[in-house]
Parts: structure tokens; C-alpha cells; sequence
């Protein structure tokens, strides 16, 4: 492995361990132990969730290659994924309000421990409905386990700046260090043992299990208004009024699926990034770098929500800015460095320069999940917040979707000036959202409910 890997990733490891080891007592949170216990087991359990979901990640194209599957109904799977998240996502958002988050939750582990058992199928049909469950049980992810805490955490009565403690710690583990702990483990089943591609699912469904089980022994109940739940029209409606009601909550979706949409696109465009004339790249290990980045992002997150000033509303705007700049990189080198027209060797300058940029982006990708985790407590009701949790995931899937349909069409330097100019009104809306946070809310949700009673059905 060349040594530029190694120092990349080596950098980061320290800078990580330096953020972390020097913390003093403003930048860390003084809790109960009441509340560490809670926050632990909430931890552990989502560690687990997010486990089962890394394992999978790395072997979903390959293991349908060695199906004999070809890049166009590769790609037609991953559709279902992301259209079955779409369809399906705010419907299972409205039932987490209704029918209580921690079913939800417990219907997430099931739901995909069922897409990977259809992993051991090579026909294309099963695999389809397997893609199918796996965009619900997404849905669920990002949004039935957020609602949960929040609504526990409120429910019991702890300090709402605890729950910026427990956002970070939940992104440094389950989206950082779990992955890397994932990425290595899954390396180990595959090729280490060779015990086959699917080999990372059966594992995935080990941890779901356990997860699960932790769920259904140690977590309490908690639902969305029980008065709103009467039906899913009407938690659809109570949502779609929140969302339009309020400018802070409008702005908030948008931002959010602005920079997840970018976020989800830089997935698919990184290793042809890197690797336009097919050079050889530790794919692995790049992936294990870019995790240590989010780490890094995370950490840092941690100690400035720690922190009466700035405001999550107020710094964010400098990660967007930053995140447009280092997806500009791609397009930026084009021009500074001359293409390089040999086929295969290693990682070319203009590679190495993107790949800095990367980390940058990756870094900016681990403060904004416990950053945009803590604006959601903060704004969205929690009478429907799995359901509007799921709208905002709207966009973002058809974006998604409208990506991969055109991945050969467009040149990726076209696609990732899309991304960067997304994520640059992303920030020209969050320092909207900071002018008027500080605004009170023109109506309450309880203000809305009666008013809706008496209003016209709306055309959703």
C-alpha cells in the first residue's frame, strides 16, 4: 500500500486521538448517572443497528455481480431501494407516531433482517423484494430511533443539552468507528475466511438480533400525539400543515435533503473520481479513512455543541460553504493538473489532491449528523416527528433515484458541481434559519390541530 494512504489515514487517527484526549471541562457535558445509564444503553443498541448496516454496504453491488447481474439491473435494484424508501417511508414514519417508535424500532431489525436473508437467493425477483425491504427499513433507521430518544429524553425529564451528548457520541461510534470495525470485519468473513459474499449479511442479521433483543428487554414505549393518530391521512395532513406553517421547519427539510442528496451522490461518484483510468486503489482502506474523517468531524461537533456559542445554527453555515468547496476539487483539478491518459497504476496527483478533499468533506459529513440531529429536537413537533422526518427524505430519494438513473449520462465533473452548488444554497438557507430561529413559533401544533378540524381536507 503506498505510503501516501497510510500518512492520510495515520493524520487523521492522531489529530482524532489529540481532540479526544484534550477535551477539559468545557468541552465535555456534567450528566447524571441516571442519564449515563440511559444514554449507554441507547449507544450500544444503535452501535448495534448501524453495524448490521455497514457489514452490508461494501458487498451489495458485489454480491450481485457474482450473480452474474449486470450494471443495468444493478442499478434498477438500487432504485428499488431508494424508491421503496420514498414510497414507503412516510407511511412507516406516520405508523412509528401512531403505533409507538420502539415497534418501529423493533420492526426495523426484522424488516431487515428478512432483506438479508434474501441475500442466499440469486433470483432476481427475491433480490428486488430484499431491496424493497431493506429502503423501508432505512426509513426506519433515520427516523423511528432518533424519535424515540428524543421523546424518552424529554419524557424523563433530562437536561435538553444532553441530548448534543448523546447525538455526538452516537455519530463518532455507530457512523465512525463501528463502520471501520464493520469494513474490517466484513473483509475478515469474505476474503480472510472466504466464506463468500454473503457471509456480511448472516453476521448483519447477528447484530440486528441482538439488538433487537436489548430493544425488547430494556426499552419503554413512547408515541406521537395519540389524538392525531387517528388515521395515516391525518398524521400525513398534521405533517404537511407543520411543514408549511412553519418557516424554520421548511427550511430545515430543505437543507437536509440539499446535503444528504449531495451526500448520497458522493458515494457513487468517489471511485471513479479516483480512479478514472482504472488505477489500482485500496478501496477498503480509502473507505476506513474516510470513516476516521467523519470521526474527526464528530468529535469536533461534540465540543462546539458543549458550548453556549456559536450556535449550531451559526457554524453550520461555514461546514456547508466548506463541504461545496472540497466537492469543487474534482472539477478544480481538471484544470490545474493534466489528465493522465496511462491506463492502471497507482492513485495520480490530481487523485491524491481530490482525496484530501474528501477527508474534508467526510469531516464535514460527521458534524453535520449531530448537528442537524439537535436543530430536529429543537424544531421539529414531537407529535408527528417520524412523519416529518420521512417528508424530508421525499426530495432526497427522487434526487437520489433521477442520479443513478442518469450515472452514465452526465459527466461526473457536471455531477459534482451539482452537489457543491446544492450544498452552497444549503448554506445561503441555513443563515436563514439563524436569523429567525430566535422567532416564536406563529402557531402552536396544538393551535394547528384545531384549526385543521375545522379546515377543508388538503389535496395531498
Amino acid at each position: 500500500m503506498e505510503l501516501f494512504y497510510i500518512l492520510v489515514f495515520g493524520g487523521l487517527a492522531a489529530v482524532v486521538g489529540v481532540l479526544e484526549l484534550s477535551k477539559n471541562n468545557k468541552d465535555r457535558i456534567n450528566t447524571s448517572p441516571a442519564f449515563n445509564s440511559f444514554k449507554n444503553n441507547y449507544l450500544l443498541v444503535y452501535s448495534l443497528m448501524m453495524a448490521g448496516d455497514w457489514l452490508q454496504g461494501p458487498y451489495v453491488y458485489y454480491l450481485y455481480s457474482t450473480y452474474g447481474f449486470g450494471k443495468g439491473e444493478i442499478g434498477q435494484l438500487f432504485i428499488a431501494g431508494f424508491g421503496s424508501s420514498m414510497l414507503f417511508g412516510t407511511i412507516v414514519g406516520s405508523l412509528a407516531d401512531k403505533q409507538g417508535r420502539k415497534r418501529a424500532c423493533v420492526t426495523y431489525c426484522i424488516t431487515y433482517i428478512l432483506s438479508c436473508i434474501t441475500k442466499h437467493s440469486p433470483q432476481y425477483k427475491v433480490l428486488m423484494i430484499g431491496r424493497v425491504l431493506g429502503g423501508i427499513a432505512t426509513s426506519l433507521l433515520f427516523s423511528a430511533f432518533e424519535s424515540w430518544l428524543v421523546a424518552e429524553h424529554n419524557k424523563r425529564g433530562f437536561d435538553q443539552q444532553w441530548l448534543s451528548l448523546t447525538f455526538s457520541k452516537a455519530i463518532f461510534l455507530g457512523n465512525g468507528l463501528v463502520a471501520i470495525l464493520s469494513g474490517l470485519f466484513g473483509n475478515l468473513l469474505v476474503d480472510t475466511l472466504s466464506l463468500g459474499p454473503v457471509a456480511p449479511f448472516d453476521a448483519a442479521s447477528c447484530f440486528l438480533a441482538i439488538g433487537m433483543a436489548i430493544i425488547l428487554s430494556s426499552w419503554t414505549e413512547n408515541y406521537g400525539d395519540p389524538s392525531e393518530s387517528k388515521d395515516l391521512l391525518t398524521q400525513f395532513r398534521g405533517a404537511a400543515v407543520a411543514i408549511a406553517s412553519d418557516e424554520k421547519i421548511a427550511l430545515l427539510g430543505a437543507i437536509q435533503s440539499l446535503f444528504e442528496g449531495s451526500m448520497y451522490t458522493f458515494v457513487f461518484l468517489w471511485t471513479p473520481a479516483l480512479s478514472p483510468n482504472d488505477e489500482e486503489i485500496p478501496h477498503g482502506f480509502i473507505f476506513a479513512t474516510f470513516m476516521l474523517a467523519s470521526m474527526l468531524g464528530s468529535s469536533l461537533a461534540s465540543r462546539l455543541m458543549a458550548r453556549s456559542s456559536p450556535r449550531v445554527e451559526s457554524y453550520m453555515q461555514i461546514v456547508f460553504v466548506i463541504s461545496a468547496a472540497s466537492l469543487l476539487l474534482p472539477i478544480i483539478s481538471t484544470f490545474l493538473v493534466a489528465p493522465s491518459k496511462v491506463r492502471g497504476g497507482s492513485i495520480s496527483f490530481a487523485g491524491c489532491i481530490q482525496l484530501l478533499g474528501f477527508c474534508t468533506f467526510e469531516a464535514c459529513v460527521g458534524i453535520f449528523w449531530p448537528s442537524i440531529m439537535k436543530m430536529r429536537s429543537q424544531y421539529i413537533p414531537e407529535e408527528a416527528r417520524s412523519t416529518i422526518m420521512n417528508f424530508f427524505r421525499i426530495p432526497l430519494n427522487i434526487f437520489v433515484c433521477v442520479v443513478l438513473y442518469n450515472v452514465n449520462a452526465l459527466p461526473i465533473t457536471v455531477m459534482f458541481g451539482m452537489c457543491s452548488i446544492f450544498l452552497f444554497v444549503a448554506s445561503i438557507l441555513q443563515s436563514r434559519l439563524m436569523v429567525i430561529s430566535d422567532k416564536p413559533k406563529a402557531e402552536s401544533w396544538t393551535g394547528m390541530k384545531e384549526r385543521d378540524t375545522e379546515a377543508e381536507p388538503l389535496n395531498i
